[in-house]
């Protein structure tokens, strides 16, 4: 049997509880992507880029081009349907707003 010194016992320890925090961060991050609010459309910033739940009701919108949703948008985040302009917020996948820009 190994003999190991009450040193090292600390010191093991000590490391492990240093690696915590990083590990919850990591985790946190991964299952809790799922779970973003929707974006309100009566929220301020969806009013200020003019977003819409149903990509048609923009039709009126002079930067509305049929076809575009945000599902095909370059800032959309499948993983989690959310938008790189909304962080806090998942978005409708058939949404739309006037940042849309084509993805690459």
């Amino acid at each position: 049997m190994a003999n190991h010194s009450r040193r090292d016992f600390m010191r093991n320890s000590l490391l492990g509880l240093a690696a915590l925090p990083l590990g919850a961060g990591i985790l946190s991050k991964t299952a809790f992507a799922d779970t973003l609010p929707r974006l309100d459309p009566e929220s301020d910033q969806a009013q200020a880029l003019n977003y819409v739940e149903v990509a048609e009701d923009a039709a009126d919108h002079p930067a509305y081009e049929e076809g575009e949703v945000c599902d095909n948008c370059m800032f959309w985040q499948a993983d989690s349907e959310g938008c790189q302009l909304f962080p806090q917020n998942s978005v409708e996948p058939k949404g739309w707003c006037q940042s849309w820009t084509a993805q690459a």
